[in-house]
């Protein structure tokens, strides 16, 4: 069997983190262990994983999942779920490659031949939203994201939702669909007056309406509103999917797979919510690695509805986008709102190992950003 004989990872730009394993008679895999705002924490666990992990056999998946998960006594939480992705999806990456095949191959084979994707526009503080649509629209693309609105207080003047129903009239009149991300920063008082002033706009989803730590409130939140309840971009496990399950308080779960564990654990929570009657819209606006990833899940995936990328968004602005880094970028092409499916082995991308390495050195954490709001107190963001 193949024993794991090295693993790297490399910080870089605009805010990713790589992660390479190589196996002891050179077969290597790559993954994404990208967990914004707080890539020093997760180099840090993978330091620790690191030194577990050689001489570990590379074929043997599930169980470093399991080891990962359950020695450490501590579980779970963005920073060990976001490492053990990048371990997770670099391992699938280096066996289907040693196999010759697409990874979704040994999750049972495809059900669908193309992916339908979304892409964002406007930033944290959008404007200039029609243009920006036309543009996605000229691209190939039939559905976009945008945030709901900017920095709100716990209470604030209900004119203040005004701006974000005008966008969503804008970018529905250019003929597209768009979901609105709440973005967790809208509170219950403001969160239930904008779920019904757009719902009359037919969003395609409104995403974390409320800070995933309300369950009980998006319980309630989604009873008054007709328009599909997305979230999920901050439970990292299955454990943490249940009782939104069980509450029947999400209608879309977007699970990252960058923060989750990796493709083994978002290809079991997708499964758990097939069974709610729940679509899978992963979460993604990270590198290459983390797409290509999803891709392969979602060609698996009966439940799959749509695919978040990143192509163009705000947090590459002056940096490098979401076809740098491989050497077959051309598997981003949007035609009618969707990507083929990707046909080489492992993840399907090429990734440029010279660049990865080159551009890594001197590269810096990307930090969060903030609001304050006009009283000096912190927002939430």
């Amino acid at each position: 069997m193949p024993k794991i004989a090295q693993i790297e990872y490399f910080r870089v730009p605009p805010r990713w983190l790589f992660v390479k394993i190589t196996d002891d008679v050179g077969n290597i895999g790559w993954g994404e262990a990208s967990l914004e705002g707080h890539t020093q924490a997760v180099e840090g666990c993978l330091d620790a994983y690191i030194e577990r992990y050689i001489g570990m056999d590379a074929d043997d998946i599930e169980h470093i999942w399991q080891f990962t998960w359950r020695i450490g006594f501590y579980r779970g939480g963005p920073v060990l779920m976001s490492a053990l992705s990048g371990i997770d999806i670099a391992l699938w990456d280096l066996k289907a490659r040693k196999l010759g095949v697409p990874i979704y191959q040994l999750l049972g084979g495809k059900v669908r031949d193309k992916i339908k994707v979304y892409v964002w526009i406007g930033g944290d503080r959008p404007s200039d939203v029609t243009i920006q649509a036309q543009a996605r629209k000229a691209q190939g693309f039939t559905a976009v994201k945008m945030n709901g609105t900017e920095d709100l207080g716990w209470l604030d003047s209900p004119s203040a939702l005004d701006d974000c129903v005008e966008r969503l009239k804008a970018v529905k009149a250019v003929g597209m669909d768009a979901g609105i991300d709440f973005h967790g920063r809208v509170h219950k008082p403001m969160a239930k007056q904008l779920a019904k002033a757009l719902e009359p706009h037919r969003p395609l989803f409104i995403e974390e309406p409320l800070l995933s730590e309300h369950p009980d409130a998006i319980k309630a939140l989604s009873q008054l509103t007709s328009t599909p309840i997305a979230l999920g971009e901050r439970l990292h496990s299955r454990w943490d999917v249940r009782p939104f399950l069980e509450s029947g308080a999400v209608d879309i779960l977007q699970t990252d797979i960058t923060h989750c564990g990796g493709i083994s654990e978002l290809k079991r929570i997708a499964a758990m919510a097939e069974a709610y009657d729940v679509a899978m819209a992963p979460h993604c606006p990270l590198g290459p690695i983390a797409l290509a990833a999803n891709v392969q899940v979602a060609a698996a995936t009966p439940n799959f509805a749509i695919q978040e990328m990143s192509l163009g968004i705000h947090y590459n602005a002056g940096s490098q986008d979401l076809t740098s880094y491989t050497h077959n970028p051309e598997v981003w092409k949007v035609t009618d709102g969707y990507i083929d499916l990707m046909k080489g082995p492992g993840l399907g991308i090429e990734i440029d190992e010279e660049q990865v390495r080159r551009l890594s050195k001197g590269a810096k954490a990307w930090v969060s950003p903030g609001f304050i709001g006009p009283g000096g107190e912190v927002r939430e963001w």
